[in-house]
């Protein structure tokens, strides 16, 4: 799995059972923040098998606030070159892709924020995705 880097406030992923991602099945990482002056990078990290079908992965992600404040995005991953070849590190049959969310974000408040992503394709069971998780990396 692609990992951060040595200055992380946090690192995790989740395993995707059978590597088939059914659109009920949301991950969800509680990420606990002290400082709100520090600037971060945020990434999507994503583990995938070479047979995964697509070039790209929609996913939607919820962010709940210490104050319970709620927002949503739609994020498209690009995983694939136009030309077919993977993105990111791996050999054999996985790939894992670092995908950049924020290079620069701060935390508006301390306390704990809750990221859920839930896969946004078009389909009910999405094969091929083996991990998903979220990284955060102080600049």
């Amino acid at each position: 799995m692609v990992s951060c880097g040595g200055n992380r406030l946090y690192d995790e992923s989740v395993i995707i059972p059978g590597a088939k991602w059914d659109n009920q099945n949301v991950p969800y990482f509680d990420v606990t923040v002290d400082d709100t002056l520090a600037d971060y990078a945020f990434y999507l990290n994503i583990r995938h098998l070479e047979s995964y079908s697509y070039s790209n992965l929609y996913v939607f992600m919820h962010t709940e606030f210490p104050n319970g404040n709620v927002t949503h995005d739609t994020i498209e991953c690009t995983l694939a070159y136009p030309d077919g070849r993977w993105m990111g590190k791996g050999s054999g049959t996985m790939r894992s892709a670092k995908i950049m969310l924020n290079p620069c974000l701060r935390f508006p408040l301390s306390g704990v924020y809750r990221f859920e992503i839930e896969q946004a394709m078009r389909e009910k069971e999405l094969r091929g995705i083996t991990d998903v998780g979220i990284c955060f990396e102080k600049q």
